[in-house]
């Protein structure tokens, strides 16, 4: 059963449009190539605009999970990580009802 994966991340007022926008279309170029994923989306807060959520889709929760494991992964979100004000949340939701 798919699960979605909700990304919450504050980046740090100014950087957002010339420094995330890369490493995000980065992220989501190789989460493309990788078993299970289905889709992504990334949205800011129009009030906030350093508010920032990715939404991505997952046929499983272990496709979800090797892709986390993912060196690629990892480098690309340790660059993600110097531009935020503060550790992103990951939550993750799976439907109540099938």
């Amino acid at each position: 059963m798919a699960i979605q994966v909700i990304i919450k991340r504050k980046v740090k007022q100014g950087r957002q449009a010339k420094e995330l926008v890369p490493f995000i279309l980065q992220m989501r170029a190789c989460a493309m190539y990788q078993p299970g994923y289905i889709s992504g989306e990334t949205l800011c807060d129009t009030d906030h605009p350093g508010d920032c959520l990715v939404i991505s889709r997952w046929e499983t929760i272990e496709d979800w999970n090797n892709w986390v494991r993912n060196q690629e992964r990892a480098a690309i979100d340790q660059k993600i990580e110097t531009l935020t004000d503060e550790k992103s949340e990951y939550h993750i939701y799976s439907p109540m009802v099938p």
